[in-house]
């Protein structure tokens, strides 16, 4: 209302003002109106004023979004309460997990893929001729690795062939020479028994001079000639007898000296032997299968006798080791199922086999042992490496490489439930 202002022709009669028109509400202002009222707590409604009748009547965009904040709480709840069975039920799930799988499980992640590697190294000296093969090479037992030249191992053999073929012609020459000896030992009995004739004669002529002389029939001439034969016949005796011994000292001399070459063409053979065995390592074989690695030779390098040409991985005998804490193998037992998670292949699962445990924790076979007989002492739990079969079917993909880290979980179920269902006095004896 508006006050009406005297005029000098009296008062003027008074008039209604004007009503101004209604102005569009903003929305951005009736959004930020409406969370200021669901902020402030709920107060009873005030009296409602007296309407103007003659007002016109407003009719705003935001007045139908009066009932948003009740329905927006609703949701808010809903939501919670979703969240809520959501984690209940993550939470139960985990704990049956852990109950009845998770407990059992004894993991580490110090473990790692390895295998037994075979370090190829030349057996004699020599310039390399050729390298067949390349890094990264599969090959099987028997293939060529490498070769070194062998001209002069060539010449070797040849040599030793000729000095044993020399050899073996003097042991036959041997041979011959002691049967001529034993003939000629043969001839020196026949002389023998002919000197023990011609003495037996001699022996009977000079009885007869002698009974002669003594009837003075003969002359002494006669028995002296006839004393004389019989003392050459002698002499002839003994040295047939002579001859013999010597024949047959001639026998076992050159017996001797046969066994002799026999030796020496022995040690030739063995000579012989060793330079073709010298040969056959001019060629450098792979001793079983796997792949080629590290080749550290090339074509034209001298390489000397041990010398370290590239290693050989066999990928088919792989294992995992595991070095569990000296705590966690309590109830690990050879033949318990593993599963194998391997770091660069994360999408394969492998399940592998508890084969076998060292006989000593890894500080044991290390290049410098601790020993503890000291002042100060810290205890530290110690590992135990443990060796895990790889299934063949899997380590003939060749999909592991020795070095490989890997995380192992072993499964203790079977056996921690084995162990508890033995008897208290038997665990108790087993534990003594």
């Amino acid at each position: 209302m508006y006050r009406s202002q005297d005029s000098d022709n009296g008062p003027a009669p008074v008039q209604a003002a004007p009503v101004p028109e209604a102005q569009p509400i903003n929305q951005a202002e009736l959004t930020e109106l409406q969370r200021a009222e669901a902020e402030i707590p709920a107060s009873p409604p005030p009296a409602a004023a007296p309407r103007d009748p003659t007002a016109p009547t407003s009719s705003a965009p935001g007045a139908a979004a009066s009932p948003a904040p009740p329905r927006r709480a609703r949701r808010r709840k809903l939501v919670l309460a979703a969240i809520v069975l959501a984690g209940a039920g993550t939470g139960g799930w985990f704990g049956y997990h852990y109950l009845t799988v998770g407990r059992f499980l004894v993991t580490t992640d110090d473990a790692y893929v390895q295998a037994y590697n075979t370090t190829l190294a030349a057996k004699v000296a020599g310039y390399v001729a050729s390298v067949p093969v390349t890094d990264n090479t599969c090959v099987h037992a028997g293939d060529v690795i490498a070769t070194i030249d062998d001209g002069d191992y060539r010449l070797a053999v040849d040599s030793a062939r000729e000095k044993v073929a020399t050899q073996k012609a003097t042991v036959a020459r041997m041979a011959h020479q002691i049967a001529a000896q034993e003939a000629a030992v043969e001839q020196a009995r026949t002389q023998l028994i002919s000197a023990q004739a011609a003495a037996r004669r001699m022996e009977l002529e000079l009885n007869r001079q002698n009974a002669l002389v003594a009837r003075d029939w003969s002359s002494r001439q006669s028995q002296e000639q006839a004393q004389a034969n019989r003392d050459q016949s002698v002499a002839s005796v003994q040295g047939a007898q002579a001859a013999i011994d010597s024949a047959v000292a001639n026998v076992e001399v050159l017996k001797g000296k046969r066994q002799e070459a026999i030796s020496t063409l022995e040690e030739l053979k063995t000579a012989l032997a060793k330079a073709e065995r010298d040969l056959s390592f001019t060629v450098i074989r792979a001793p079983i299968d796997g792949v080629v690695g590290n080749r550290a030779v090339q074509t034209g390098d001298y390489v000397q006798t041990g010398q370290r040409l590239a290693g050989l991985v066999p990928l088919e005998d792989i294992y995992v080791t595991a070095n569990f804490k000296e705590t966690q193998v309590a109830g690990l037992r050879p033949g318990q199922s593993v599963s194998i998670a391997v770091d660069a292949l994360p999408e394969h699962a492998i399940e592998g086999v508890v084969e076998s445990f060292s006989p000593a924790s890894g500080a044991v076979f290390s290049l410098l042992p601790p020993d503890n007989a000291t002042g100060n002492f810290t205890k530290i739990v110690q590992r135990l490496p443990v060796r895990i079969q790889v299934p063949r079917e899997v380590a003939r993909e060749g999909l592991l490489r020795p070095g490989m880290s890997v995380v192992v979980s072993v499964d203790t179920k079977n056996s921690a439930l084995a162990e508890n269902s033995k008897p208290l006095q038997t665990r108790s004896a087993s534990a003594r």
